[in-house]
């Protein structure tokens, strides 16, 4: 008598959840890594136009707006911008004067990271 048990078989739904997972992965010609934060990125991006909406911001940087969302958050709470409601939308203020936070780089401001990386 064989009192081994079958496990059950794998359902359509499971299967799909790791198609999704595998399409969620940087297209070929994406780098796996960058030099700068996320948070330099987002950053960055207002500092270029003070009105661009939340959707274009994650689709630039590559995250969610979720995430962006949280970024803007972080950047606010420690200074480094400031929101204005502008009717329905949020217009941004960069701090530039504060100082980047890592000991490597706090010798340096944001204007700096700005004027680095500024479009000629």
């Amino acid at each position: 008598m064989n009192t081994a048990r079958r496990l059950p078989a794998r359902s359509a739904k499971r299967s799909t959840g790791a198609s999704r997972a595998q399409s969620a992965q940087p297209a070929p010609d994406t780098p796996r890594w960058t030099f700068l934060t996320n948070h330099a990125h987002v950053l960055i991006l207002l500092a270029q136009d003070q009105t661009i909406v939340l959707r274009e911001v994650a689709a630039r940087v590559g995250i969610t707006e979720r995430a962006v969302q949280k970024i803007i958050a972080d950047l606010a709470e420690d200074g480094y911008l400031e929101r204005e409601k502008v009717g329905r939308q949020n217009r941004y203020r960069i701090r530039p004067r504060r100082p980047l936070r890592h000991p490597i780089e706090s010798h340096r401001s944001v204007d700096d990271l700005l004027a680095l990386i500024a479009r000629k």
